[in-house]
């Protein structure tokens, strides 16, 4: 496992360090709890912002002036976890220049009560509701039982507050999605909702499309994050393919100087040796020679050749005393800015959401995690900043699929879900994009930077403003959002269509494995019908809309990425030549084309790039593998894809004056021809309902 061509990142992220994140203003609140602020009278509020912005403290800002100054009666703050409950522990906020500190009496934080959620927790949210105290905060699961004890309207006039958002589903299954379509239903509560990620693993909406509607957002970007602190300047994405057993390994990936933590596999997936136990005594054994336990911590000590002793914190370990010991001594708040306290951190399913450790570098993950918000939670681990730590990384470790495997689809599926999270984490990494049509009217924009010779009426322009991290991105032909939900969409949400897209499996097996693909297919077609699905609301214009902003953020991209890791889309010696290396991919791409224009984006395949990454990850024989296992299950056209492509040959013959021809040279043309004959035949055959 020597292999350097398996350790290749697939991204690679340099940002200013100008330190506006971290600064305060005379209330003490840093850049995005201000913003926040600013919505402070808003009904419904959904705060999208990454891990360590500071989203706790910014509801405690809100919450107190929605309690002192509009006339709410209580505060709940909701959790997913009862480790998370310690966020909202009290915070002596006049001392940095606020009103009112944030107080919340013992008894109340139902987080640090012993018992079940569904028992002594439930009474005593009930009792708080017959309280004149003010603020409460309880478990995800705690707030359900109470709701469904106590039913919405005992709740009126007071503020909801969710933490980790991303756990609530319009699914009718899901409980907390239900009872939060209630009390929207009913309109006598204020919601705050904050999150991280706001988009799901399993691609089912957060919120149904008309409540969704009803909360004003408010976006901090990862890019004004990290761009903003003042130590950690660089940030690498990518995933390791490995062969046997990872703990055999896992020093192919770790770095034992880094601060580190290891997931390691859930015990049911494929990566797992289905003895947990073992598996962290044979990383320790990797690692070096074990020197015994840290009374004090529980952490275990390990001596490395060069004599230094390393401390690692086991969190996989089932025996509750011990874990308790390890965990509370992670916990210490005396050592939160102690460096050496620990170096490496084992963990299965703790230490990823709320979980407080500035001087981690290396997210290390062993095994694809079924989520793709799972992932960005986990990278959040490695994104707080700290004096000395330039650096940090998130590695996903996963296994070639090997010929002899009887479980290949399931091999495929993983490389496949690692790919996608990379390409939704590049985006999310990503400046923001505005992009605006180019015609006559075009101007340039208050605040950004068009380069060496500025603004030219004459052609395309692609400007940045270093300091809000966004670009201005003209495009000829594309087209505008009309409605303020799809102008909405273009602006908040596009990195939670490209999540719906990367994670659809017929989208990315083709964009990486098809050899005869007509890039179209996916770009218009396969997103066209995403955007259909995920907002069916949306008349058929601001679909497109939509459709165009979504596809032009991801291939644009794209096309950054494989100009800034060097052209082959590999990288050289994985540094980026300067922060602005993605900055200056995106100006040169679309300076180095004729005309930026929305044909020429459409004809990118989004994938292009990921699979030159891949190609240099992985062995040849497992890439073959892999393109063999999907090429086996590639069906012929579907009525479904049919149907899309007779829409996109009517808007052709819309734009062209004719119908597209069966004989064209272009292969697109070609496409929708095909598709408008398959689908008359459907048609004809009764294939469609209706």
């Amino acid at each position: 496992m020597t292999d350097d061509k398996k350790t290749i990142p697939s991204v690679s992220v340099s940002y200013a360090r100008n330190g506006t994140s971290t600064k305060a203003n005379a209330l003490g609140m840093r850049e995005m709890q201000e913003r926040a602020y600013e919505r402070r009278g808003e009904q419904y509020l959904l705060i999208k912002s990454p891990p360590a912005s500071g989203k706790s403290r910014a509801l405690m800002f809100i919450a107190l002036d929605k309690l002192t100054n509009q006339g709410l009666k209580q505060a709940i703050i909701v959790v997913p976890e009862k480790s998370i409950g310690a966020s909202f522990h009290d915070e002596p906020l006049t001392k940095f220049g606020f009103s009112a500190d944030w107080i919340v009496a013992p008894k109340w934080n139902l987080c640090d009560a012993p018992g079940s959620d569904n028992g002594g927790k439930v009474n005593s949210l009930g009792a708080f509701l017959d309280s004149d105290d003010r603020v409460l905060v309880c478990t995800h699961a705690t707030f359900r039982f109470a709701v469904d004890k106590f039913g919405v309207e005992k709740f009126d006039n007071r503020l909801i507050a969710v933490d980790e958002f991303h756990h609530v589903s319009a699914d009718p299954e899901s409980k907390l999605g239900q009872h939060l379509g209630a009390f929207i239903a009913r309109d006598k509560v204020h919601i705050v909702a904050m999150t991280g990620s706001y988009f799901r693993g399993d691609a089912v909406p957060v919120l149904a499309p008309q409540d969704e509607t009803k909360f004003e957002p408010v976006t901090y970007t990862y890019y004004e994050q990290l761009n903003g602190y003042e130590y950690l300047k660089q940030l690498d994405i990518g995933y390791f393919f490995y062969s046997g057993s990872y703990a055999d390994d896992i020093l192919a990936a770790l770095d034992p100087a880094e601060k580190t933590i290891i997931h390691i596999p859930n015990v049911n997936s494929r990566e797992s040796t289905k003895d947990k136990i073992k598996e962290v005594e044979h990383i320790i054994e990797a690692l070096g020679e074990w020197q015994g336990t840290d009374p004090a911590t529980g952490f275990q000590l390990v001596k490395r050749p060069d004599g230094k002793v390393l401390r690692i914190a086991d969190l996989v370990d089932d025996d509750p005393a011990k874990r308790d010991k390890v965990s509370g001594a992670l916990k210490d708040p005396a050592q939160k800015n102690n460096r050496d306290h620990v170096d490496i951190i084992i963990a299965l399913g703790m230490a990823k959401e709320g979980f407080d450790w500035i001087w981690c570098e290396h997210a290390l993950t062993v095994g694809y995690r079924s989520s793709l918000t799972e992932i960005v939670q986990i990278i959040g681990r490695a994104t707080r900043d700290a004096p000395g730590k330039t650096r940090a990384r998130f590695t996903n470790l996963i296994a070639e699929p090997d010929a002899s495997e009887e479980a290949v689809t399931e091999a495929v599926n993983d490389t496949l879900k690692a790919i996608a999270a990379s390409l939704l984490m590049e985006q999310v990494l990503a400046p923001r994009f505005n992009f605006t049509p180019k015609n006559t009217q075009s101007g340039p924009a208050d605040g950004f930077d068009y380069g060496e010779g500025g603004y030219d009426p004459s052609k395309g322009n692609v400007g940045f403003n270093e300091q809000t991290g966004q670009f201005h991105i003209e495009i000829k032909g594309l087209a505008e959002p009309k409605s303020k939900e799809a102008a909405r969409i273009c602006t908040e949400d596009l990195n939670e269509v490209i999540a719906a897209f990367v994670q659809d499996k017929t989208t990315i097996e083709r964009g990486l494995f098809d050899e005869e693909l007509i890039p179209e297919e996916l770009t218009q077609v396969r997103m066209g019908k995403i955007i259909k699905d995920k907002y069916p609301e949306l008349d058929e214009e601001d679909q497109e809309a939509v459709r165009q902003h979504a596809i032009a953020a991801l291939n644009i991209t794209q096309k950054a990425k494989q100009i800034a890791l060097g052209g082959d889309g590999a990288g050289g010696d994985d540094q980026p030549s300067a922060n602005t290396a993605l900055i200056d991919g995106v100006r040169k791409f679309a300076m180095d084309v004729r005309e930026l224009d929305i044909d020429l984006i459409d004809r990118i395949n989004p994938f292009g790039e990921a699979y030159a990454i891949l190609a240099k990850a992985i062995s040849e024989e497992s890439l073959k593998q892999v393109a063999a296992a999907i090429a086996a299950k590639r069906t012929s056209l579907t009525p479904e894809d049919a149907k899309e492509l007779a829409v996109r040959a009517s808007r052709f013959k819309k734009e062209r004056g004719r119908l597209p021809s069966i004989d064209a040279q272009d292969p697109w043309e070609r496409r929708m021809a095909e598709g408008a004959v398959a689908f008359m035949r459907f048609k004809k055959e009764g294939r469609y309902d209706g």
